[in-house]
């Protein structure tokens, strides 16, 4: 029997080392693929730099200063499950009075919860919606660390402290900047009239 050739090329990479390296560049952005092999190296896996580049592009990882480049919206998206968005908007009734609504939406599956609606939204009607949202999410047990809001005014310091007594952290858009929050602000521009160009309570 004629001996087996050998196989052209270097030996294909062990299927655990392609299935490791991706994670470990994932959750560690500013590793690169020198790190990353110093990393497997201390665990007695000794592979070249050049693998581990050609593993990293197989799976469409960029290099460390491109992963660092994390965009808002990117943010947003990976932090979904935890961010809570909210806003006041106005309507008016048939008999002419004007309505401050204050709604909140979930960021990971888009769900609205119009939380009150009232005439004069005083600093105590505000801070007792936070306090009842607060309560609705401990209620089904979901986890939220942050919470998106404009610098309206109507947003009083209680306000925010009924969420940082739960360890939610507050983050505050800037000035006319509408894309900082543009989930809550495209679903706010749905409910007024196509006419109105402001999607901001006065």
């Amino acid at each position: 029997m004629p001996p087996r050739r050998k196989r052209p090329g270097r030996p294909p990479t062990r299927r655990a080392i392609q299935a490791l390296v991706p994670p470990l560049a994932r959750e560690n952005p500013r590793w690169g693929y020198r790190r990353i092999q110093g990393e497997l190296a201390a665990l007695g896996l000794k592979f070249g730099p050049s693998t581990l580049w050609e593993i990293l592009r197989a799976h469409g990882i960029e290099p460390v200063p491109e992963r660092e480049r994390q965009t808002w919206a990117d943010s947003l998206r990976s932090q979904a499950q935890k961010i809570l968005a909210c806003d006041f908007f106005t309507v008016t009734t048939l008999n002419g009075a004007t309505l401050y609504v204050f709604a909140v939406i979930e960021h990971a599956n888009r769900r609205i919860r119009v939380l009150g609606a009232t005439t004069h939204p005083t600093a105590a009607w505000v801070t007792q919606v936070a306090r009842n949202l607060v309560m609705d999410r401990q209620d089904i047990g979901a986890t939220v660390t942050h919470l998106i809001r404009d610098r309206d005014s109507k947003y009083t310091r209680a306000f925010d402290a009924v969420f940082e007594a739960e360890g939610i952290d507050i983050v505050t858009t800037g000035i006319r900047v509408p894309r900082l929050n543009p989930i809550t602000e495209r679903w706010v521009q749905t409910c007024r009239p196509a006419d109105t160009s402001s999607s901001t309570a006065p």
